[in-house]
């Protein structure tokens, strides 16, 4: 396999990479950071730590070119992590946060255990205060990772990569920082656009007793309206201001202050929602009018960070990119991104689909490739759609019942995390049948906990009826959207499709394998066959056939896949930026 560093990587700082605020919606001036250079050592489970074996650069996990190691840690290994740094109190309290770490940890402090934590795509935070000390602190990480052995959220991952499976990847791959905060601070801010009353929501969750909040918003550092409460939550009445879209990427900011405490979040005034058209189709909609939705499936791999992008400049360059070549929206695949990917979607216009992360035990074939691709293929009504309940959770390789449960605990911190994000607008519950079930009930669980957005209950395939899009992938078969039955009215999306193929020599990661859906020599076929894709085939089903979204595979190659758009390194854009943007301008409403 070939070595590719991106442009990125090569200019990387490896005592201090991704110095940038990890969180963008809750900024406070207290920031230390603690990536760079850790010691680490990999060992047998069953073995007592015998000591380090080298130097690791966090947040990049030992299997990363970035981190230095190149290792990988297996089922039956430990993962140690240690560093020291100084530190001089300014505040009363002092809290760490990971961003994420996978699967499994467990912290300590100067000796002291902070506690443990499972989950490996959602940050958390210890309370450190009374373990911290001024001057020199020792902390210390463990980790195991049962990566596809067990039941726990671990997207494509797997010991056994090939094809549409990936190097699997352990260990902390988010930023890891130090904050202090007053006593009595603010916990969480969560923010509730409505367009349709003029009115921002807001609700704070505070560490102490109630207190005074103050919400003030502000537009370019210019005040427009300030709100008090002696509640955690306020409605705040808006005037003059400006929708947020992709093409008007709006954002406003609001300071939350809360006795010696003050946080800046930022908000967008848009809504998301389904409604009909004229012509009586059911369709996405985007601050009370149709809006089609022509996006890209996005991974997040990267040639030398794997999980975690080299710098903030890279994970711009992509969004950037897609957005110049005429796309709209990010379909984020089986994978929850730091804060900062969010955030620059939010400032630069680009909706994003956020998938759940799949677990359960190894995927089933039958299940999730033979049995859909059978019935697609003769377009049967019911292609694909094997019921998902306690009488197939075998099928659909679910049959542990903790792992179900935790499904429901990840996305639940899922959608805390990222309820503020402002260009996310969709939530993908479940994709092609990977880790399927009760996915009605996983439906309801999204809307209760998000009734703002929209929900695509089971991407491609296994139908259960639910949700607000009747959602296909199709890659070989003629592009047909059979009913669920007479009265599903859902919005008809094409959710993946595409895939074509070009191997760029010199920026491949398998120099002899490569996977694609069809495989094109030169830039001129592969341009050639998307002008037919798109225009010939495509167009024409948006207005005859009520077709209100696309997500073509994909932003970039990732390991054997060379479907991407761009090379894994990102050093080729396969196609003329100038040709991709004149063809995303014929696809749409009325086009």
């Amino acid at each position: 396999m070939e070595q590719l560093l991106t442009r990125w990587g090569r200019e990387l700082n490896a005592d201090l990479p991704l110095n940038d605020y990890p969180r963008p919606q809750m900024r406070r001036d207290s920031f230390h950071n603690l990536n760079g250079k850790w010691e680490y050592a990999i060992l047998p489970k069953q073995e007592d730590f015998s000591g380090y074996q080298g130097t690791i650069v966090v947040p990049f996990s030992p299997e990363t070119l970035l981190s230095g190691v190149g290792r990988i840690v297996t089922p039956d290994d430990r993962l140690y992590y240690r560093r020291t740094f100084t530190y001089r109190k300014t505040n009363d309290r002092a809290l760490l946060h990971f961003g994420a770490v996978d699967y499994e940890c467990e912290v300590t402090l100067n000796g002291e255990t902070l506690g443990c934590h499972r989950g490996g795509y959602y940050p958390f935070t210890f309370d450190v205060t009374d373990a911290i000390r001024e001057g020199e602190n020792e902390l210390c990480v463990s980790v195991t990772d049962p990566s596809e052995t067990g039941s726990q959220a671990s997207g494509k991952q797997t010991s056994k990569r090939g094809n549409i499976w990936y190097t699997p990847q352990s260990g902390i791959w988010q930023t890891v920082w130090l904050e202090e905060v007053p006593e009595n601070h603010i916990v969480s801010v969560k923010l509730t656009p409505d367009i349709d009353t003029d009115v921002l929501m807001a609700e704070v969750t505070l560490s102490g007793e109630k207190q005074p909040v103050t919400f003030t918003v502000l537009d370019g550092g210019e005040k427009m309206t300030s709100v008090s409460t002696s509640g955690r939550s306020a409605s705040i009445r808006l005037s003059d201001y400006r929708l947020w879209s992709p093409e008007d990427p709006k954002l406003y900011d609001l300071e939350v202050t809360c006795g010696k405490d003050a946080v800046t979040c930022y908000f967008g005034m848009r809504k998301f929602s389904v409604g009909k058209d004229e012509k009586g189709f059911s369709r996405l909609m985007l601050n009370n009018k149709p809006y089609f939705q022509n996006g890209l499936l996005d991974q997040g791999y990267w040639s030398d960070g794997m999980y975690t992008a080299p710098s903030d400049e890279a994970m711009i360059y992509d969004i950037q990119t897609m957005k110049d070549l005429g796309f709209n929206m990010l379909r984020k695949h089986i994978k929850v991104e730091p804060l900062r990917w969010y955030y620059h979607c939010d400032r630069l216009g680009m909706l994003v689909w956020q998938d759940m992360v799949n677990g359960g035990d190894p995927v089933k074939q039958f299940t999730v490739a033979a049995l859909p691709g059978v019935g697609l293929a003769l377009n049967t009504k019911h292609a694909g759609r094997l019921p998902d309940g306690p009488e197939n959770y075998k099928l659909f390789a679910r049959s542990d019942a903790a792992g179900r449960e935790e499904y429901y605990v990840d996305a639940k911190r899922m959608i805390d995390a990222l309820y503020n994000c402002v260009s996310l607008c969709l939530w993908v519950p479940f994709n092609e049948g990977c880790g399927q079930f009760d996915a009605v009930k996983a439906c309801r669980f999204f809307r209760e906990n998000d009734p703002t957005r929209p929900i695509d209950h089971a991407s491609g395939w296994h139908d259960q009826g639910a949700g607000d899009l009747n959602s296909f992938h199709i890659y070989f078969t003629p592009f047909r959207f059979p009913k669920m039955d007479r009265d599903d009215d859902r919005v008809i999306a094409l959710t993946e499709f595409g895939g074509f193929s070009m191997s760029t020599p010199g920026h491949v990661f398998n120099t002899e394998k490569t996977f694609g859906y069809r495989i094109y020599k030169t830039k001129e076929d592969l341009q050639k066959a998307l002008r037919h894709l798109y225009v010939d085939r495509i167009r024409p089903l948006v207005d005859k056939r009520g077709l209100s979204a696309l997500v073509y595979t994909e932003v970039s190659d990732v390991e054997d896949e060379t479907n991407g758009f761009l090379t894994y390194d990102r050093e080729v854009l396969k196609v003329d930026a100038g040709f991709m943007r004149e063809i995303n301008a014929q696809i749409g409403f009325g086009k």
